[in-house]
């Protein structure tokens, strides 16, 4: 009796199998027609893609991906007939595609009973993939303009992905595909606007090389290192992108507030000159110089190398600025040490040393307003403080209302 119901059972499991590669045929056939059902096509081959009796089996991923060919074809047909087409399913059925072909091609790249691997997919499947590589870009950039950076991921870390995949081993597209480093730099933006901070250091080093868009790639690095509160790794990144892009000021700029944050100022220093000695006449090395000086309260230095900033830059709002502000921290500085005694003989011989401190910074923020009038964070608290205390009537009343607009 036991043997007779182990028989049936054998039977039920064999018909459900069966039925399972019933079921992908039926799905590619329905698929392969002129007017084909799709939606029925795709219930079928998803049965299949979960049941145990099929979910290993190459043929259900090639078959799945298959479908996602025919959906290609069939909506790309409609274009060419001026037909309604939809746009995104074009590109998501080629991710799709790609999703399903992959996988058809990992399980049959497993060894049979004999350990041989008999990998009948993937000629026909990676020269279709090649075909339509180019829409995993454009998909990417559709749901990327949708400021659907999720989706948008996808379709660029797909594209990058299988540059090295055995599949596409002959095409070399690590060395020969040049797009590859801005499709990656776009995976590492989408990542870098989700917050997905180990995706962007997957995908920043495959665009960190590249002459346009290699230096926002390190720049999102470094940002995930911070993020992750790894600060070797970061520091080591800004440092790296100095040397490959030092016009860039990103990598210097947050460098030095990390020595100055940290209290290490005579290595900002030496990093700064180091910085000076190749490039003499940069003027945001000397500004960077300038605002070191100037965080350690040597004012005079701080002074000098600002005024070497705009000796070349006449435009520098920011050195301006920032001389302005030196002289106005010296008037007050200057002033907490004065008598408030208006009988005492050097009451008048301060008070005046004090106007000159902020007559002098008067023309260094006006000339920052000048140049920036929409950054007021430059000049309007300066010039506020400036013209009340030289009693500029006219002026005062101009900035106060600015101030309180």
């Amino acid at each position: 009796m036991k043997r007779v119901l182990f028989s049936m059972v054998l039977l039920f499991m064999a018909s459900i199998s069966f039925a399972q590669e019933k079921n992908v045929k039926e799905a590619k056939r329905i698929a392969n027609e002129v007017k084909p059902d799709f939606t029925k096509a795709e219930q079928l081959i998803k049965e299949a893609l979960i049941n145990p009796e099929t979910k290993e089996n190459p043929e259900t991923w090639d078959a799945a991906g298959f479908i996602q060919k025919r959906i290609n074809e069939k909506e790309m047909e409609n274009a060419y007939l001026k037909k309604p087409y939809d746009t995104l399913k074009v590109y998501n059925s080629v991710l799709d595609m790609y999703k399903y072909y992959l996988k058809c091609d990992q399980l049959s790249e497993i060894p049979n009973e004999k350990g041989k691997v008999k990998n009948k997919f993937r000629k026909a499947n990676s020269a279709i993939m090649l075909s339509e590589r180019p829409n995993l870009i454009n998909g990417g950039i559709q749901y990327f303009n949708l400021d659907k950076n999720k989706e948008a991921l996808a379709f660029f870390s797909t594209y990058v992905d299988v540059a090295a995949h055995p599949m596409f081993e002959k095409e070399n597209f690590l060395q020969k595909d040049t797009i590859l480093p801005q499709v990656a730099y776009y995976a590492t933006l989408a990542a870098a606007k989700l917050e997905d901070y180990p995706t962007v250091l997957k995908y920043g080093p495959y665009a960190q090389n590249d002459k346009e868009v290699g230096k926002y790639a390190m720049e999102f690095m470094a940002t995930a290192y911070k993020a992750q509160g790894d600060t070797v790794k970061w520091v080591s990144t800004l440092k790296e992108g100095i040397q490959k892009f030092p016009d860039h000021s990103f990598f210097f700029g947050h460098l030095i507030d990390y020595y100055s944050n940290a209290n290490k100022y005579s290595d900002a220093m030496q990093f700064a000159d180091e910085m000076l000695a190749k490039d003499p006449n940069n003027t945001f090395y000397l500004y960077v110089k300038a605002y070191l000086y100037h965080n350690m309260k040597e004012y005079d230095k701080a002074i000098e190398f600002y005024k070497k900033t705009i000796a070349i830059d006449a435009k520098y709002a920011e050195a301006y600025s920032n001389l302005g502000l030196i002289y106005c921290l010296q008037a007050q500085e200057y002033a907490a040490k004065t008598t408030a005694d208006v009988n005492d003989p050097k009451y008048k011989k301060e008070q005046a040393a004090i106007k000159k401190f902020y007559e002098e910074a008067k023309p260094y923020y006006e000339k920052a307003r000048e140049l920036k009038p929409d950054q007021k964070d430059l000049w309007i608290q300066g010039l506020y403080r400036i013209y009340y205390n030289l009693n500029l009537g006219t002026q005062f009343e101009e900035i106060d209302k600015l101030m309180n607009n």
